[in-house]
């Protein structure tokens, strides 16, 4: 039987095998290179869904702490805030720094606080999806600022006034 399969190796025309083992690898080549631009592409995409939930989540955070009792326009505010800041030279380039910039909104020094849940934590959850994904116009163009009515910051001296939201005043 081996000397049939050794007969058939020496007469077989091996230009034709040479053709089909290139063939072969130049397939297998293309598909492992697609397979991995494919698996690439789909780590890049999980990794920024990932992104902008982690954005998504410090907004809703900060809306949530800093104006859960305001009405539902001082919210959109605060996020708005946020999100100039954001865009904002002065400031740092995604959500989450922003958000935890020391000494930029006071609830971020605080060693405790109770867990986000409730009605006010999923208006805080929608007011942060809005804002963040631009599905309501701005309504404080430029607002880099505010602070609570019952206190008066040094800064705010400084600053233009834009007005005033319930218990928050905004500035530029």
């Amino acid at each position: 039987m081996l000397w049939k399969l050794r007969l058939f190796w020496y007469r077989t025309d091996k230009a034709g095998l040479a053709v089909a083992a290139y063939f072969v690898l130049v397939v297998g080549g293309l598909a492992f290179g697609l397979q991995a631009v494919y698996a690439y592409r789909d780590a890049e995409a999980a990794r920024v869904r990932e992104f902008h939930a982690r954005s998504l989540d410090c907004l809703a955070r900060n809306v949530y702490y800093e104006a859960r009792s305001e009405s539902l326009a001082g919210q959109y505010a605060v996020a708005e805030v946020t999100m100039n800041r954001k865009a904002s030279l002065g400031y740092p380039k995604t959500v989450c720094e922003v958000v935890y910039q020391k000494d930029a909104f006071s609830w971020t020094g605080m060693r405790s606080l109770e867990t986000p849940a409730g009605l006010a934590w999923q208006r805080a959850v929608r007011v942060a999806s809005d804002v963040y994904y631009q599905q309501r116009p701005r309504e404080l163009h430029g607002a880099l600022h505010y602070h609570a009515t019952y206190v008066r910051p040094d800064w705010s001296s400084e600053k233009e006034r834009i007005g005033r939201i319930g218990r928050h005043v905004f500035y530029r």
